[in-house]
């Protein structure tokens, strides 16, 4: 019998819940702080950023939180996604292990993101809201929401690292013709920009920065709202539709994984597909490895502290428990925008502390030459964040050769690269330049923070 490549899903197969992890979690994520007081935050504090459904979802200890039928007629439109057998790239390994992956890059943003984008432009339509402001790192998420937002007749503002707002014109262009507005950050549009500019006129940005920008404006009026793309507990509950049909597909394959891995920068996309399976290790005794791939030039989780910290730079939201470099960290700008986040998600972080899963991280040049590898054997040309995953997957198919063991490795395909070229011509023409931040750095930067200590 030919070997299965592909296995698709009918549009009935589409989830009818979101999964949250929390329900499950033996140690809760800690609660948020007030920036000032350092006491926990109630829901009035949420109230000028995010419409009630949301935050109501934001502190759910609900198993399962039901999508809505108008979400779920949306998601129509490029879910369920498929799973693929890797079987290019294991053959050019000669691993005995089994490689899957699901492919988010089939939406119409190209990756994982209008999962969420979706639901929240759904819930703040609901709530009477005329604009959303954002920010976006490599443009991914911000074409997610202008795609969502033009959907329901919501205008959207965007604040684009301007390391990548400069490198990638074509995702401006694209949340341009989606209807959004898109400035690069530091701008000097709000306050937040203006104070990073009177420091670093040159600044490249970062997510926090665009956050505290984005923040600022929804905070300013009473008709706008903001959303994140990721770090949230909601957003990441968002994503689990990605993990939930993957489990349904790898039945059809018979199959079920030993180790799954995601790219990670703030939590969405590893939430997204481990989430699911995590669950069987916290309820029904499995021991799947659920590895976090993150780059070595924004190493929050391998190298970072669990503490208290600010989710964005300039000090507007709430204190959060999170693996961190600190606020102020600036990451190099290496072309995985999507992944230079300072800071992690409370869910992911907590799981973490416990041992629940695992992280590992990648310099820029071995995610490109993964990245590349994959591309000539499976034909997909991956987004460079996309390229963590490939990395570690690669590192554990050739581990697996060494043990012997017929191990199955999943792993989220979150986007294609096709708007990543210019990166590519630099990794094939040897200019891409490497980064990985230094322990001085990162002390430099932790020793900035007055944020309160975990104990």
């Amino acid at each position: 019998m030919t070997q299965i490549k592909k296995i698709n899903l009918p549009e009935t197969d589409i989830p009818e819940n979101w999964y949250n992890i929390v329900a499950d979690m033996p140690n809760k994520p800690l609660p948020p702080l007030h920036p000032g007081t350092h006491e926990p935050i109630g829901p009035e504090m949420l109230a000028p950023l995010f419409p009630m459904e949301l935050i109501k979802q934001e502190v759910s200890t609900d198993r399962w939180v039901g999508i809505p039928e108008e979400v779920r007629e949306i998601y129509k439109i490029w879910r369920p996604t498929p799973l693929f057998r890797a079987t290019g790239l294991e053959k050019l390994l000669d691993t005995p292990a089994k490689i899957y992956y699901k492919y988010e890059g089939v939406s119409p943003a190209g990756s994982h993101k209008p999962n969420t984008a979706v639901p929240q432009a759904f819930y703040n339509k609901q709530a009477g809201v005329q604009r959303i402001t954002t920010e976006t790192g490599a443009g991914q998420w911000g074409s997610a929401l202008s795609f969502a937002c033009q959907l329901f007749g919501i205008e959207c503002e965007v604040y684009m690292v301007r390391a990548s707002y400069e490198g990638k014109p074509y995702r401006k262009i694209m949340m341009n013709t989606w209807g959004a507005k898109v400035y690069p950050s530091p701008s000097e549009r709000t306050a937040s920009g203006r104070q990073i500019l009177a420091r670093d006129p040159q600044s490249p940005g970062s997510l926090g920065i665009a956050i505290s920008e984005a923040v600022e404006l929804a905070m300013l009026d009473e008709h706008t709202k903001y959303a994140l793309g990721s770090v949230l507990n909601h957003v990441l509950m968002h994503q689990t539709v990605i993990g939930l049909e993957a489990i349904k597909q790898l039945e059809i394959a018979g199959d079920f994984p030993d180790i799954v891995v995601a790219p990670f920068g703030g939590g969405s996309n590893f939430a997204g597909i481990a989430f699911p399976f995590l669950r069987y290790n916290l309820t029904a005794g499995k021991q799947i490895r659920c590895i976090a791939a993150e780059p070595a030039s924004c190493p929050k989780l391998t190298r970072g502290v669990f503490r208290y910290d600010l989710g964005d730079t300039i000090g507007m939201t709430p204190l959060l428990p999170m693996y961190t470099l600190g606020h102020n960290f600036i990451p190099a700008p290496i072309h995985a925008g999507g992944l230079r986040y300072h800071g992690a998600g409370a869910i992911v972080s907590q799981l973490l502390k416990d041992g629940l899963i695992e992280a590992q991280a990648f310099k820029q040049l071995e995610c490109f030459d993964a990245g590349i590898q994959f591309a000539r054997t499976e034909g997909i040309i991956p987004a460079p964040e996309a390229t963590h995953a490939i990395a570690t997957v690669i590192r554990e198919a050739k581990q697996a050769k060494v043990e012997g063991k017929a191990k199955t490795i999943l792993f989220n395909l979150c986007g294609h690269g096709h708007f990543d070229m210019s990166a590519y011509e630099q990794y094939l023409s040897g200019k891409l330049v490497e980064h990985e931040v230094t322990s001085e750095e990162i002390q430099a930067s932790l020793a900035e923070l007055d944020t309160p200590l975990i104990a």
